[in-house]
């Protein structure tokens, strides 16, 4: 075997390697903090998931919206949840992690005004919203009248099916 073919085949291996042990990727995104919803409502909850270099120990959260908060450590991520006061002002809040090894990531919480009372009935969209007064009761007699109707024309139906029949047989 020469000497140029047996490079090449102990350089293999170690080119292989080299590729699969090489340089480690940048761990940037290793730091991060994240809110669900992004938008929310004054007087909700917000979820929180972050993460630091190291998921096993709690962090701290804190934003000028909620106030500071301690995610913990939950399925290879730090999480918890906070609820936004009531009396919160609507306008876009700093999110900021701080992690046990000093560092940090932040993000954007979008508080809108609370809206108040909640409507106690749908939009109207169509016949129940638009109808004005209650049909029920309208309803009602109308489906009562053509069921009795159906009843009466099936008895008489029958009747005539009889009078034929004994009618036939004589």
């Amino acid at each position: 075997m020469s000497s140029r073919r047996r490079a090449l085949l102990l350089a293999g291996p170690v080119v292989l390697a080299g590729v699969l042990l090489g340089a480690a990727p940048a761990r940037a995104a290793d730091v991060f903090v994240q809110v669900n919803p992004s938008t929310v409502e004054a007087g909700f909850m917000v979820g929180i998931k972050a993460s630091c270099r190291v998921n096993t120990q709690p962090a701290t959260v804190e934003s000028s919206a909620f106030g500071s908060v301690t995610v913990h450590p939950q399925a290879g991520f730090l999480t918890a949840v906070a609820t936004v006061p009531e009396t919160t002002r609507a306008d876009t809040y700093r999110v900021r992690l701080s992690c046990p090894d000093g560092k940090n990531a932040s993000t954007r919480l979008m508080v809108v005004g609370s809206g108040g009372r909640w409507p106690q009935k749908g939009p109207a969209t169509g016949f129940g919203g638009t109808a004005g007064d209650d049909p029920g009761r309208l309803l009602t007699v109308g489906g009562l009248g053509v069921t009795g109707l159906g009843a009466v024309l099936g008895l008489v139906a029958l009747r005539r099916r009889r009078r034929s029949a004994v009618a036939g047989r004589i």
